[in-house]
């Protein structure tokens, strides 16, 4: 909802630039405003068990335009590691609405196969954001509190090994409930310690509230990929 709103508040590339590159086509303001006020919906409709698989469904497709549209940074520059960065960051949001999904419907035979492919996807997207680490070391040691001892680097190269670790683990289904859990309550504390300050320190940024709604929603698909995950260990062989 906070995404959602700030994106209609601010249409500027810092906001959320998979949705500029929307804005920018014929009509894309309306379809812009279409899919900002779905993504709000979404939000709405997701906590509530009626409401739930409709709202996943929402999120999903908001999403998943969001992550196309990334495509075409990926073929205007496809030595440019962020671009690939940028259509993960949105995939593993599809896979927390494809999770969102799993815990809402009552069609076991398709859930199953899905649970596989949202495991599958926030692994895929968990090897991306332990790449973008590495290939931006130094920008990522940089968002780290400089009081964090030992230092910014030593947080930056084991949070890049637990996302690896964590991929490993979701790719090959060996501990993926705990991976996931202990990725997003690594993503969660990322957001605490260097999203919060940022917007507190300087709210006027557009860039820092989006990186804030962005770490903690991915932050969210990552916990709702441990409970779609543990539905499929509680749910009886289908």
């Amino acid at each position: 909802m906070l995404f959602g709103a700030i994106a209609f508040i601010w249409h500027d590339v810092q906001t959320w630039q998979s949705l500029s590159r929307i804005w920018s086509l014929p009509a894309g303001t309306a379809i812009g405003a279409c899919l900002m006020g779905a993504l709000i919906a979404g939000g709405i409709g997701l906590p509530f068990p009626r409401t739930a698989r409709t709202g996943a469904i929402l999120l999903g497709i908001v999403f998943a335009v969001s992550s196309l549209s990334c495509i075409w940074g990926i073929l205007r520059a496809p030595s440019v590691p962020v671009q690939y960065g940028a259509f993960f960051e949105q995939f593993s949001l599809v896979c927390g609405a494809a999770a969102a999904y799993v815990l809402a419907t009552t069609h076991a035979s398709h859930a199953a196969a899905l649970r596989r492919a949202v495991r599958i996807g926030l692994g895929l997207c968990a090897v991306s954001f332990a790449a973008m680490q590495i290939f931006y070391l130094k920008f990522t040691a940089a968002l780290v509190p400089a009081w964090l001892p030992p230092n910014q680097t030593f947080w930056t190269i084991l949070t890049t090994i637990a996302f690896g670790l964590a991929a490993i683990a979701m790719l090959l289904n060996v501990r993926a409930r705990l991976a996931t859990q202990l990725m997003a309550v690594m993503v969660a504390l990322f957001g605490l310690l260097v999203w919060v300050p940022a917007v507190a320190n300087h709210p006027e940024s557009h860039g820092n509230w989006s990186e804030f709604a962005l770490n903690f929603l991915i932050a969210g698909a990552a916990w709702l990929t441990s409970r779609a995950v543990t539905a499929a260990l509680r749910t009886p062989a289908v």
